[in-house]
């Protein structure tokens, strides 16, 4: 990471101090930075949070300026922007302190390089990084850490394969730290003379979705080709003409204006990524010589030419002669490619609903659609179960993510209601007879897109559209420009319900479960929806009860798959992917060490964007000690754990359906917990480690205890708690819910598949 792109926290403390004693003053001081800084709505600063900043002068170690500097850290300011801020209020002293401190600071100057070698091969990782004096480095394996691995060469010998896998080295001094790029050491797999092409295209994982196709081209006109794979992690792209790669050709899509004679002959894509490679078919592109027709119009290439008769044997030939016949007969507006800016998207499922009935697919509704969307470059934030006030909060940090050209999705699972052509999503707070008061208006918030003038606006919404009789509010939305950009997909029709089926162990939403199957098509947004609604159709348990419902003014033709430009705005683009990283920085895993010898390795995984998941695992313990466990307890009251459910032996048990195993370590004295509700967090997320152990010649159990700090996880640094507002705790006794109390009768998807009966309401 650039260190003037990298987050203000991690500059350390005694930085940010040392900072502060130079702000704390009246004329030049914090009070003039919190103005500057304001400049950028993202860090405007409140009366009353101006007045908390001055207040912190009361106490024995307040500083206002420290304060003011940890609001604007937890916002995702960047060392670049504070610097600016520094800059433009004239404070010298400061800039050139902060100027110094950066030019001193970690730099990686050697990566260690992927490798792939013979069992038993000796095979050594390089990692050297400048900075001060006194740098330590850490080797990981995946989510392990290696125990000798603290210098910056990595030594494995004899190499065999539970050596195999991704290597990263953590260079650090004190509370600041850098990362090396991902290193894959593997073993030779095919033996010699057997192409690395032909190995790799028969792994599962990557498979090419849409190949390049063959094209007859005249000079002049557009080269066109395109090769997507699907694929996790998401693949890169190379290109090869005649065998020969074509550097600057790095992306999903290989687009020559103005070709020439020179660029026909055969075109291949190689699709990769850290696991996989393979190749797509060939595609032949003959070019012919400019056409004397000035009517003539370049044609689309995705429709299909004419069919022509033709007595020429030879194929290359006829398809040009076709695609001649085509071009003055049959003329077609000439194909745009259009790009996103960047494309971003937020997920929330509501299941657990204070005074309505719980729902049970948008947990994996919401996993299984955030998957899908990082395999198209959306920035994903996934987010179960929010209140009134997270909810807002949650839009809020969604619409600062936007920006001009922008693709912004937005999906919601969970109950809701419609009046008056207006639709209302209901977050889990929301009294028995709540009204658009309690509620968020989706046509609000696309207004508020669109004063972002974004390039795409998607929301889809997996919720009833009934009539809610305890609304009689006619909710005044403000006015949507004419931008053409606009997408509504309804998982049911005007005054319906919402289906979920319930299954044994996950359940999906009606539309969910046909909406993946085709949201990474390389289709306009609309077709491809059309084409749900069709599968939808011929769905049998759905006939008659739900059906999709497509709103849209997009005339142009802009897919989810289209590829990110960045080139004209690439500050933005960095700043909007340094606030979205910061929301999903999961703690570092540690090594813990008791007295009594036995050392516990602690890590961590994210579920959802406000879930995640801590596993113990005892990774060394004496001979003599027997019956040894970790396990979790202490836990902030901010956050939310199922007692029932905690030091669990499997991820399943401690209640995550939808973590694989490759994801989580499985060995044994593992013990998982799952945290969820992080966005309530208002300090740092502090528990205990409580090891249980006996020795073998004793009978009573020992127990030790540590304490760990594991900072603000995910999305806990958003704040998502603090959104000012109107309350949302109205409650009405004796009024029916919005949506139909009566529950239903349950059944697995197969069995509705063969015998049609009710299914589970929103």
């Amino acid at each position: 990471m650039d260190q003037w792109k990298a987050p203000l926290g991690l500059l350390g403390e005694d930085v940010l101090r040392r900072l502060s004693k130079m702000l704390d003053n009246s004329s030049c001081g914090w009070r003039q930075l919190a103005r500057v800084m304001a400049e950028d709505p993202r860090f405007h600063s409140s009366e009353s949070e101006m007045t908390h900043y001055s207040l912190q002068v009361l106490r024995n170690i307040g500083s206002p300026s420290r304060t003011l500097l940890a609001r604007l850290a937890d916002q995702s300011c960047t060392v670049e922007l504070l610097l600016w801020g520094l800059k433009t209020m004239d404070h010298h002293n400061a800039v050139e302190y902060l100027t110094q401190t950066l030019s001193r600071q970690i730099q990686i100057i050697t990566q260690p390089q992927s490798q792939q070698v013979q069992a038993g091969a000796k095979v050594t990782l390089f990692c050297r990084a400048s900075g001060p004096p006194g740098l330590c480095y850490q080797w990981f394996k995946g989510k392990e850490e290696i125990l000798n691995g603290v210098f910056p060469k990595l030594v494995l010998f004899p190499f065999h394969s539970a050596n195999q896998g991704h290597y990263i080295c953590r260079v650090s001094l004190g509370g600041s730290c850098v990362f090396s790029l991902w290193a894959h050491v593997r073993l030779e797999a095919f033996s010699a003379g057997c192409p690395s092409s032909f190995f790799f295209g028969s792994v599962s994982g990557l498979r090419i979705s849409t190949q390049p196709q063959s094209q007859a081209l005249t000079e002049g006109e557009t080269l066109l080709l395109e090769c997507r794979a699907v694929s996790n992690p998401p693949a890169q792209y190379e290109w090869y003409h005649n065998s020969e790669p074509l550097k600057l050709h790095q992306t999903h899509s290989l687009k020559i204006p103005c070709v020439t004679t020179a660029q026909r002959g055969k075109y291949t894509c190689k699709a990769f990524n850290l696991y996989h490679k393979v190749w797509s078919e060939e595609a032949v592109v003959t070019i012919g010589p400019i056409s004397t027709d000035a009517s003539w119009v370049e044609t689309d290439a995705r429709s299909p030419p004419s069919v022509v008769e033709t007595q020429e044997p030879d194929d290359r030939q006829r398809e040009s002669e076709k695609f001649a016949v085509q071009k003055t007969e049959t003329p077609h507006p000439p194909v745009e490619q259009f790009y996103a800016t960047d494309k971003v998207a937020l997920l929330i499922g509501n299941m657990n609903y204070a005074h309505h009935r719980q729902l049970c697919a948008p947990i994996a509704d919401v996993h299984e659609l955030a998957n899908l969307l990082r395999q198209m470059d959306f920035k994903v934030v996934s987010l179960l179960d929010l209140n009134w006030h997270e909810m807002h909060s949650a839009v809020t940090g969604f619409l600062l993510l936007l920006d001009k050209g922008v693709y912004g999705l937005l999906y919601f699972a969970g109950h809701g209601y419609e009046n008056y052509g207006n639709s209302f999503m209901v977050p889990i707070d929301a009294p028995a007879s709540c009204t658009s008061e309690h509620c968020l208006c989706v046509q609000n918030i696309l207004t508020r897109m669109q004063d972002k003038e974004t390039g795409l606006n998607v929301f889809l919404l997996d919720m009833c559209r009934k009539r809610n009789i305890h609304d009689d509010v006619l909710v005044q939305t403000g006015l949507l420009k004419v931008t053409a950009n606009i997408v509504f997909g309804y998982a049911t029709c005007i005054d319906a319900r919402a289906y979920e089926v319930k299954n044994e162990e996950v359940s999906n939403g009606i539309f969910i479960r046909f909406l993946k199957q085709r949201v990474c098509e390389d289709e306009k947004v609309t077709v491809m929806l059309d084409r749900v609604a069709e599968d939808m159709g011929r769905c049998r348990i759905t006939h008659g009860r739900q059906a999709l419902e497509l709103r849209s003014n997009l005339s142009e033709r802009r897919c989810l798959t289209d590829h990110i430009q960045t080139e004209q705005c690439s500050e933005s683009y960095s700043a909007r992917t340094l606030h979205w990283t910061v929301a999903h920085v999961l703690p570092k895993s540690q090594t813990l060490h008791f007295d009594c010898g036995v050392i516990v390795q602690l890590g961590f995984a994210a579920e959802f964007s406000n879930v995640m998941v801590i596993y113990t695992r005892i990774q060394k313990k004496p001979a003599n000690i027997i019956n040894c466990s970790a396990q979790l307890t202490d836990f902030p009251v901010d956050v939310e754990i199922d007692l029932k459910k905690t030091n669990q032996d499997t991820p399943l048990e401690a209640g995550s359906l939808l973590l694989i195993k490759e994801e989580l370590p499985t060995e044994a004295h593992s013990r998982y917990t799952r945290v969820f509700g992080l966005q309530r967090l208002k300090k740092e997320l502090v528990f205990t480690v409580c090891l249980h152990y006996t020795y073998s010649n004793l009978d009573e159990e020992i127990q030790e205890n540590q304490t760990v700090t594991a900072g603000k996880p995910l999305v806990s640094k958003l704040n998502l708690y603090s959104f000012s507002g109107p309350t949302s705790d109205a409650t009405a006794s004796g009024v029916v819910s919005v949506c139909d109390a009566n529950q239903p009768q349950e059944a697995t998807f197969d069995e509705l598949l063969d015998t049609p009966q009710p299914l589970i309401s929103e």
